[in-house]
Order: C-alpha cells, then structure tokens, then sequence
C-alpha cells in the first residue's frame, strides 16, 4: 500500500484557462491539488497493489485526468474519467490494447488490477494504469523518425484489421464513405478555400475510383503529440481513445496533414516530410492505385481544413497551396 504524499502534486489544465484547484472540486469532488493526489496514491495502493506511491503531477481536462506516479516498480501513469458515457468504451480500449501488445505493436497497454482487470469502474471515475514508456515526441525534422512512424502505422493498420473485436467501438461515430463525407463537406461553407482550390478538390473526388476494402479499425489520431521515439526507433504509438471504422488512406493522409501538431503547437509539416512519412508506410504495406489516388484527395481537404478564418501566424495557408499547386490546382 502506499503512504500519503507529503506534498501536493504539480496540477494543471491541458487545453483550458481555467484553475485546477476549482476544477478539481467542482468536477471530480476533490478537495485541491494534495486531496487528489491523496486519493490517485491510494487508489493505486489498493487495486494495484503497488507501495511507495507518490503523486508528482496531474494533467486536467474537461472530466478528465492524467496523473504521473512513481511507486516502488517503477513509474506509472494513471488516468480516470468522470464522463460515465465513455465508461463501456474505455473497457474495450483496454481490451484492444492489451490485444495489440500481444501482437508485438508499440502501444502504452493497461497495468492489470490484482485481480486481472484492466479498466477499473468505482466511485463514479473509470481509471486505468499504464506503465512509463520512455521516449522523446515524433521529432518531424528527422527523417529517420518520420520515415519510422509511418512504418509503424502501416504494422499497426495491419494489425487493426486483425483484431477479433469487429470495427464497432462503443461511442464511436458512424462510418461514413469518404467520397460521402467529403461532399458533404463541399457542401457546407468553406469560405476559407479559394475558388480554384475548391474546383480541384470536386474534380479529383469526382475522379476518384471506389474504394474497394472495408473499412477497419484504426488509430484515430496519429500526430506528433502520440508517437513517441528513442533515436530512430518508435517505441509507442499513444493514445487510442480516438479510434474508430475507417478507409486506411484515410488516416495515413490525415496523419501526414497533422503529423507536426502537439498539444498547444499547431503547425503545419512541409510537403517533403509528407514524403517520407508516406514512403515509410509503403516500406511495409503498399498503398492500390484507387488508394493512392484517394491520398491526394484527402490530403488536399485535410490541408484547407486547417488554415483558420482570421490570422494564419503558423502557415497552413502556405502548406494548403503548396498542395494545391503539385495535385494541378
């Protein structure tokens, strides 16, 4: 079991300005930043088993929470949510990947209980604990990273569309046809895409072939902020709360639009990290010709989808044209 800390852990919010110590007991009833740290220590102490625990610092947003541990073997993270809707879906998660860890991917899989569960559900919060993966976040001005992460993410995809499980994930949405939701998109007002950037897009997804596979299970949000790295090495792909049924192209596009984002950092990677990010995921699944044309097409919507309405201090509206200027806009 573990003892009470003698101080109070680091707290902080994640994305919002608001105070920690307010948002602690109004959202998860805990009296300030030393109660929670109290009750994360003794949770672990008693479900998990592990002594010497110490809270060091707590992450916070919307309902939920991040807490960094040490304990006597070694460092761990702990994460709960107040938000009951996602309670079944956190239950498979932590089934997928333990799963996945099975399989040899590099994901951050659940710590089990000392009676084998992984996801825990008690007092109204739903925790698990994982174990401290050591690494630096994707650097996207090192080739040799960025050509690993898209290797990993076309092992991973090729694992996802083994998993026994079937694509239905508990508060996922709906699967949507890509050639559907981006017309969709068109439809609605993109005031920010010039007009000839918008007549290529309709012109290449109207071009675009059907895609012929199912879709499967993938990551949901691969970036910068969920890989993390030694040397050239990805030794984690973090962070599949996101995960959901989509066309596989789908995500690598996205993912290559995004790969540069962090938390508060988001910024645009220039076409030739792009590349490389693309050409490490062909080094092991290669993409069908209807595939690649769909990369194109994704790829432009995802790039004109972040420039902002108002200013543009990080450049997304250079990378969007650039796009738009090598697809023959």
């Amino acid at each position: 079991m573990s003892d009470s800390p003698t101080t109070a852990p680091q707290v902080a919010m994640l994305w919002e300005d608001a105070d920690p110590d307010r948002v602690l007991r109004q959202r998860f009833g805990l009296d300030g930043a030393a109660a929670a740290g109290r009750w994360v220590c003794s949770l672990v102490g008693r479900v998990w088993g592990a002594h010497d625990v110490v809270c060091e610092r707590i992450v916070l947003s919307d309902v939920n929470a991040l807490a960094w541990l040490s304990t006597d073997d070694g460092p761990r993270l702990a994460k709960w949510t107040r938000s009951q809707q996602r309670f079944a879906r956190l239950q498979q998660l932590a089934a997928l990947t333990g799963w996945l860890e099975g399989e040899g991917q590099p994901v951050s899989a659940l710590v089990p209980t000392r009676d084998g569960r992984l996801q825990v559900e008690h007092d109204g919060v739903s925790t698990g604990l994982q174990r401290v993966v050591r690494g630096e976040l994707l650097d996207v001005d090192d080739p040799a990273q960025v050509w690993a992460a898209g290797a990993a993410l076309a092992r991973l995809h090729l694992a996802l569309a083994r998993w026994p499980g079937g694509v239905h994930l508990a508060g996922s949405p709906a699967y949507v046809d890509p050639r559907r939701a981006l017309a969709g998109r068109l439809g609605t007002d993109i005031s920010q895409v010039p007009a000839g950037a918008g007549a290529l897009l309709r012109r290449l997804l109207r071009e675009a072939p059907d895609l012929s596979g199912a879709p499967q299970l993938v990551h949901g949000d691969v970036r910068s902020a969920n890989v993390l790295c030694r040397g050239s090495e990805v030794v984690a792909l973090l962070d599949l709360e996101e995960a959901r049924a989509d066309q596989r192209v789908v995500e690598l596009a996205r993912a290559a639009v995004l790969l540069g984002t962090r938390f508060h950092d988001w910024a645009p990677v220039p076409g030739g990290v792009r590349h490389t990010f693309r050409a490490g995921y062909e080094s092991v699944s290669r993409l069908s010709p209807a595939e690649s044309r769909w990369f194109d097409v994704v790829e432009l919507a995802a790039s004109w989808a972040m420039v902002p309405t108002g200013g543009d201090p990080t450049g997304w509206g250079s990378e969007a044209r650039a796009v738009t200027t090598r697809l023959g806009g």
